[in-house]
């Protein structure tokens, strides 16, 4: 922006030039007196500042014109030494104004000498009241600015510096000297200079300030640690309007940034709990569980998350810990912020892995305590890492900061959380030591709970499983097939049951039931009813007595209702029949006709007491398929339970399909991951 230093002078008002700097403000007037004391020369300003114009004052003598009688002397005294000594003389002295009072006006006079060798005493005068304040006006800001805490600077219109403050000096670090004539950009390394700039010419432009703009970066004084200052422009302007530049005002604000950014920090801390409590433990899976931690754990509060539970802990065999040696981890969840190789540095999902006693992630378990390392150095990765190579991958993604927390649960120390930090360049600090452990201890509880559960599930199934028939020696006249489904989703082993019997006169007994219930005791209740069944199915009762017999025994079962099936097949003449007590009817396909379900008289559920089971017999014929099941294959919460039936029989229209492929036809197709009930199926063909 080119500023031309002699402008040319803009009408201020009717006849009146506009003040374009100091000397207009001051209004300085200047009067030359000849040695015999008359007035030879008188500007417009003599006029303002004493009343008299011109024509009044040119050629009179200037003592008789300004000064009253009681300090002629000292006058004419001054100004004979003025004009023999060559010797200025300055000072405030009273003036006769025209309308007859006293102006204390500032002097200083001097003597001037022309080409001719003529002498001429010159005096400059302005008011002193007028000066004084300006005086006044100037001396507080040279204070205000060089004692300021706040970091002033004066620029130029091209943005070069005039004047730095001490505030500012020790703002950038650079003297202040070594400012002046520099441009913006030479200086201020730390701060976004463009923007700084675009601001800067902004305000020139428009003359409108910009106030309170935030701007965070890290100062040569310390380059480690995040600083802040509030930064204002303003266009500088001399009276007429000329523009002179800008200044800037810089207040550092580090303090508040960040007690603002550690107020933002527990926000998000309380936030990501409140996030966790309901996004953790969501399931009984332990593996899900640990899922869960690991993702809300990424990023916010690590790069890298690894959940370890040792493996003594899945077993739910209670160890007591030593105080030194390895540990056997079973990783269970890892998730990185992003891409790195930092990944392959960590066991995967479903590892066993054993880490000696001098690892940190041991000492964690061990002692039950977090383990923080702010910095981690090149010693530290041997005793991070599993072995030399993933202490090497580590190293190549950044990792500079390492926290291993606990999980534990009801006293018991279950595995640990690792997180490192390569990408966030915040080190790991006490209240991420307080916000893990909160992470962690909640996620420890849902572990905890997850793996009993599935240890007494497991327990469940594995007793269901060998309480139910192996698969069944060959039977005349039946080619059979079979399947027992637990529970796809987290809900506890169920009481269902099918059995094949061998009867006499080669016939069979195809049982199918339901225990209403979960858990061992619904399994061992489950058992028991079998036995009972084969007990009665030997004694060659018909259908209808099995089943008032094993009514009586349910009723001396608490609390528990059973629904069965239990048919009897001859194979000599190619009759069924069947019994149903409160069960769901099986189904029967025939070739060249569409599959159906067969009319049964449905009968109470076992344990009801005092009610009888009527019998039906069915016809079968070679090729014809008779499935019986469990409502776990067709009942579901969101579908009606003729829509779910529908679709069972919608499976049977190849009764000649392999009865293998029928089961897995089946299953599959009816069965979704969400289930909470168990599912048992006995599909038998006449041959």
């Amino acid at each position: 922006m080119a500023v031309d230093p002699f402008p040319a002078d803009e009408e201020h008002g009717p006849g009146q030039p506009r003040p374009t700097g100091l000397l207009d403000l001051l209004s300085v007037a200047a009067v030359a007196l000849d040695t015999e004391g008359r007035i030879v020369f008188w500007t417009p300003q003599a006029e303002e500042l004493f009343g008299y114009n011109a024509d009044d004052a040119l050629g009179r003598y200037a003592a008789r014109l300004l000064v009253r009688p009681e300090h002629l002397q000292t006058v004419i005294t001054l100004f004979s030494e003025v004009l023999e000594t060559s010797r200025s003389r300055a000072g405030a002295f009273p003036v006769r104004h025209k309308d007859g009072t006293s102006r204390l006006t500032e002097f200083r006079t001097m003597r001037l000498l022309d080409d001719l060798g003529d002498v001429y005493a010159l005096g400059i005068a302005a008011d002193h009241n007028l000066l004084q304040r300006v005086e006044t006006d100037l001396a507080l800001c040279e204070r205000l600015i060089s004692q300021s805490p706040i970091g002033l600077a004066l620029m130029d219109p091209e943005l070069r510096y005039l004047l730095v403050n001490p505030a500012l000096e020790r703002i950038d670090g650079i003297p202040a000297e070594e400012h002046i004539g520099r441009h913006l950009s030479e200086t201020l390394s730390f701060f976004d200079v463009g923007t700084v700039e675009s601001c800067l010419r902004q305000v020139m432009a428009t003359g409108t300030p910009l106030l309170d703009q935030y701007c965070v970066g890290r100062p040569p004084g310390d380059p480690d640690s995040d600083h802040a200052w509030s930064l204002s422009f303003y266009r500088l302007e001399d009276p007429g309007g000329r523009i002179l530049g800008a200044a800037a005002s810089v207040v550092d604000v580090t303090e508040r940034h960040r007690a603002a950014s550690e107020a933002d920090r527990a926000r998000r801390r309380l936030a990501l709990i409140a996030e966790a409590s309901t996004r953790v433990g969501t399931s009984l899976e332990v593996e899900q569980t640990a899922r869960e931690l690991a993702d809300i754990a990424t990023p916010m509060l690590a790069d890298l998350v690894v959940v370890d539970v040792l493996d003594s802990a899945l077993a739910c065999r209670r160890m007591r810990r030593p105080e030194n040696g390895p540990e056997l981890f079973r990783a269970l969840a890892l998730k990185a912020a992003r891409p790195t190789v930092a990944l392959r540095a960590a066991d995967a999902p479903g590892a066993v892995a054993a880490y000696g006693g001098d690892r940190l992630v041991t000492l964690c378990v061990h002692t039950g305590r977090p383990v923080l390392v702010r910095h981690v150095g090149p010693q530290d990765l041997p005793r991070i890492a599993r072995d030399a190579e993933a202490g090497a991958l580590l190293a190549q993604a950044g990792v500079h900061s390492y926290l291993a927390v606990p999980l534990i649960a009801h006293g018991e120390v279950l595995g640990a959380l690792d997180l490192k930090r390569f990408r966030n360049p915040l080190p790991f600090d006490e209240d991420d030591v307080v916000l893990a452990g909160e992470l962690a201890g909640r996620a420890a509880v849902a572990i905890d709970n997850a793996r009993w559960f599935q240890s007494v599930r497991n327990t469940a199934l594995t007793l269901q499983r060998s309480l139910l028939p192996d698969r069944p020696a060959h039977h005349t006249g039946l080619e059979l097939a079979f399947r027992y489904q637990p529970a796809q989703a987290t809900s506890e082993v169920g009481g269902d049951w099918y059995d094949v019997i061998p009867l006499a006169d080669d016939k069979t007994a195809l049982v199918v039931g339901d225990v209403m219930g979960n858990g061992i005791d619904a399994a061992a209740t489950m058992g028991r009813l079998r036995t009972a069944t084969c007990a009665y199915a030997d004694l060659d009762l018909a259908p209808g007595s099995v089943l008032q017999h094993l009514d009586k025994i349910t009723c001396d079962l608490e609390h528990y209702i059973v629904t069965c099936v239990y048919a009897v097949y001859d194979p000599r003449t190619g009759r069924c029949t069947l019994a149903n007590a409160g069960h769901l009817p099986p189904a029967l396909a025939r070739h060249g006709r569409a599959p159906t379900l067969l009319d049964l008289p449905t009968g109470a559920p076992l344990g009801v007491g005092g009610v009888g089971f009527e019998a039906t017999t069915v016809q079968l014929h070679s090729g014809d398929l008779l499935v019986l099941y469990t409502d776990g294959l067709v009942e579901t919460r969101h579908h009606a339970i003729d829509d779910r039936l529908h679709a069972l029989l919608g499976y049977l229209d190849e009764p000649g399909r392999p009865l293998e492929e029928t089961c897995d036809l089946l299953l599959h197709g009816l069965r979704h991951p969400d289930d909470h009930d168990d599912v048992a199926l006995l599909v038998a063909r006449a041959l």
